[in-house]
């Protein structure tokens, strides 16, 4: 981890130089999107009930933004189908963008693993995120089976080590089951 980087909350000002820093992270780092799907759901998120301001960063490095990501609420549901249940104990990391000029230099880790603490903080019980499971399990995030939590779609079905989950402190989700259906998303 480095110590080097800095988040804060994002601010209006910052919603510009963050869609510019998510297209080019998406469109260099990635195989599957241009980065214009991952703007509009972060615009899509940040009207929803589920946005959390003071939970949605960007990642600084010397007065410079080199990362952006959010967590948002994320109620589980009971069925594959949908039925969300109500509950605000849980939060999902999504996006996550390093920019491209900062590949591979640590930034990702770093930001999350403040990211991670401040959920912790803010009384939170887990974190789901479905990524690139090399990369989240070095921040300590675990297939989410192993908390009674399942995919739905995407790419999970295939893998599902790539659907993960966090517990916030020991035991925290004991108890906390369901389905991760993105179904109040257009742009997820």
């Amino acid at each position: 981890m480095r110590n080097d980087i800095t988040i804060r909350p994002e601010t209006t000002k910052d919603y510009k130089d963050i869609v510019s820093l998510v297209l080019r992270s998406f469109q260099e780092g990635t195989g599957y999107s241009d980065g214009t799907d991952i703007v509009a759901l972060i615009e899509e998120i940040r009207v929803s009930e589920n946005y959390i301001p003071e939970l949605s960063f960007v990642a600084e490095l010397d007065g410079k933004i080199v990362g952006h990501f959010l967590f948002s609420h994320f109620p589980l549901s009971k069925t594959a189908e949908g039925e969300h249940i109500e509950s605000k104990d849980i939060v999902m990391l999504a996006p996550v963008s390093v920019h491209a000029d900062y590949f591979h230099q640590h930034i990702g880790i770093t930001m999350l693993t403040l990211g991670i603490q401040k959920v912790r903080e803010a009384g939170f019980k887990g974190i789901t995120v479905e990524g690139n499971f090399r990369f989240y399990n070095r921040v300590g995030f675990k297939t989410s089976s192993e908390y009674n939590i399942y995919p739905t779609s995407g790419y999970p079905i295939t893998e599902p080590r790539c659907m993960m989950c966090q517990e916030t402190f020991k035991g925290s989700l004991k108890g906390i089951e369901g389905y991760v259906v993105y179904d109040m998303y257009h742009n997820a």
